[in-house]
């Protein structure tokens, strides 16, 4: 559908996402747009079709959304851009990172209890890169920090989405399977 311009509203959500130098959300998109939050998913479902053999792809995080290069373009854009490979996470790092990616929000505790140990180094270094972020506090005794993932964790593993997370039992295909992942059990967020 053209608008007074002549632009389609896709074309339109591009050139805003494409310029935005932060994640923007549906409701933002709508309001900006003055066009209902429905209309705003159809033109990004339009657009995430079309990205498909393209070297642009979309990520959404919760109620936001980011224009970012393809995950497959990463090697050519790293080298225009003269970046290195950044430095290795850790295995502890990671299997917190798991944690989190699977069972967010979750607290400090949360992940100690799933993995056995004291978790503060590994989330202070997953913030630190921006792979993880504090997503609130939860309702109890001493309002304890949530932990969740973030749009720079998306783009690193080069997911559209969480809903792209491989499912726990297919992980085990990728390497030895630890005991973290064990006690991962597919479901509700802790």
């Amino acid at each position: 559908m053209l608008d007074d311009t002549g632009l389609t509203l896709a074309a339109q959500v591009e050139a805003v996402l494409f310029v935005a130098d932060r994640p923007v959300s549906f409701a933002e998109l709508a309001r900006l747009l003055v066009v209902s939050p429905d209309a705003v998913e159809d033109a990004v479902v339009w657009l995430e079709r079309s990205y498909a053999v393209r070297g642009f792809s979309l990520q959404r995080h919760g109620e936001a959304l980011q224009l970012v290069s393809h995950p497959l373009t990463a090697p050519a854009v790293q080298r225009f851009l003269g970046l290195e490979m950044s430095a290795k996470i850790s295995p502890a790092s990671l299997e917190t990172l798991a944690v989190i990616a699977y069972r967010q929000p979750v607290t400090k505790a949360q992940i100690e209890q799933i993995r056995g140990v004291n978790p503060d180094y590994a989330v202070t270094n997953l913030t630190t890169r921006n792979l993880i972020e504090e997503v609130g506090r939860q309702n109890s005794v001493g309002r304890p920090i949530l932990y969740g993932t973030t749009f720079e964790f998306l783009r690193a593993f080069g997911l559209r989405s969480l809903a792209e997370l491989p499912e726990i039992g297919n992980l085990a295909s990728l390497g030895e399977r630890s005991e973290v992942l064990d006690r991962l059990e597919p479901g509700e967020p802790t």
